[in-house]
């Protein structure tokens, strides 16, 4: 396998003097081609920092960030632009939606936005809400969708570009029990399908969808683990999410 994010030393730091925070400091992290990664930690910890950083949202300090194959930072906003619509996807955990767009039109303006034809793109659309469950609400606005439909909304525009990664930054921390278990469910099946993924969370239970948890603390990294019983547990979180326990 090869690296499809790499960061080398990265930092991200506000303010100066006394007031200088290091939100990231010094991380080298790569993810692999169809690995799923979950970064956890307390909150102001870094990670949505990091996050943002590894898919050109936000500039580093210092450091090395290269996606799919090319370096990034330092480079022209026009330039992580174009990387952002052709390489990489987010997901958000206040979704992000165009409230005025139909689920459909959601999903087919990123394939727009980078130059598909509208059929291709309305033809890819459909594909990706019938895949995410929600070929019967293409039509809908988002105010009339629930919380886990709006967020696989959110991940089937994601997918729409084919990205060579998912960038995903706390996608259940607004939702309800069993709406997590849907978007959870989503994510598994994802990783399965050869997806590369790198999930910010709060939430452990989200581990179950990936084969790394990496934790952080003030900036840094300070775990790295293998879960190697992703199958299992996988599939022990989803059941008892739906168990209502």
């Amino acid at each position: 396998m090869s690296a499809v994010v790499r960061v080398v030393a990265l930092t991200k730091h506000f303010g100066r003097g006394e007031g200088l925070v290091r939100a990231v400091d010094g991380v080298d992290l790569e993810v692999e081609a169809g690995e799923a990664v979950v970064v956890t930690g307390p909150s102001g910890c870094g990670k949505s920092t990091l996050l943002q950083l590894m898919g050109g949202l936000d500039v580093p300090t210092g450091g090395e960030v290269w996606v799919a194959g090319e370096r990034i930072d330092g480079t022209s906003e026009r330039r992580r632009a174009r990387l952002r619509r052709h390489s990489v996807g987010f997901v958000f955990q206040e979704f992000h939606l165009m409230e005025d767009l139909t689920a459909l039109e959601n999903v087919e303006l990123p394939a727009l936005l980078a130059g598909l034809s509208p059929g291709p793109a309305r033809r890819r659309a459909r594909e990706l809400l019938d895949r995410v469950g929600l070929a019967d609400r293409a039509g809908h606005v988002p105010a009339t969708l629930s919380g886990g439909q709006k967020q696989r909304v959110a991940v089937a525009r994601a997918l729409v570009n084919r990205p060579a990664v998912v960038l995903a930054d706390e996608p259940t921390g607004n939702l309800d029990s069993a709406a997590t278990t849907e978007v959870l469910r989503l994510l598994d099946d994802l990783k399965a399908q050869g997806q590369t993924l790198v999930v910010v969370t709060h939430d452990r239970r989200t581990a179950a969808t990936a084969d790394r948890m990496v934790s952080m603390r003030d900036g840094v990294l300070v775990e790295d683990v293998a879960l190697v019983s992703h199958a299992a547990s996988a599939a022990d979180v989803l059941a008892y999410g739906d168990s209502g326990s």
